[in-house]
């Protein structure tokens, strides 16, 4: 399982898959100098209920990976994902959606591409 370190303090475990994308997503926001919120529902070992941080271009990120592989990255879910960050409500994270294989495209490509 890979982490989102958030201002150098507070670590969030996500697996390397879902990281990847998040890291894309988030990217493109801070490219554009966008603060945004970010909101996941919490694994069961810390309390199953939902959390929420306020990402700022001006606060540190660090996406770390247990793995050592590239993960792959799913179109679709990287263009909901993008579409929810863009939203009033901010980056909501989903469970995958879309046909695996078929979408998959390589982790440098940008979203529509």
């Amino acid at each position: 399982m890979g982490k989102l370190v958030y201002a150098g303090t507070t670590e969030i475990g996500f697996e390397d898959r879902v990281l990847a994308h998040l890291q894309i997503v988030i990217g493109l926001k801070l490219r554009r100098k966008e603060g945004f919120f970010f909101s996941w529902r919490d694994e069961q070992s810390v309390g199953d209920g939902r959390s929420a941080i306020w990402i700022d271009p001006a606060v540190p990120l660090l996406f770390r990976y247990s793995g050592g592989r590239q993960p792959k990255i799913n179109k679709t879910w990287l263009e909901a994902l993008t579409i929810s960050s863009n939203s009033s409500a901010g980056l909501q994270l989903t469970e995958e959606i879309g046909a695996l294989g078929a979408d998959e495209v390589d982790s440098d490509s940008p979203p529509g591409k």
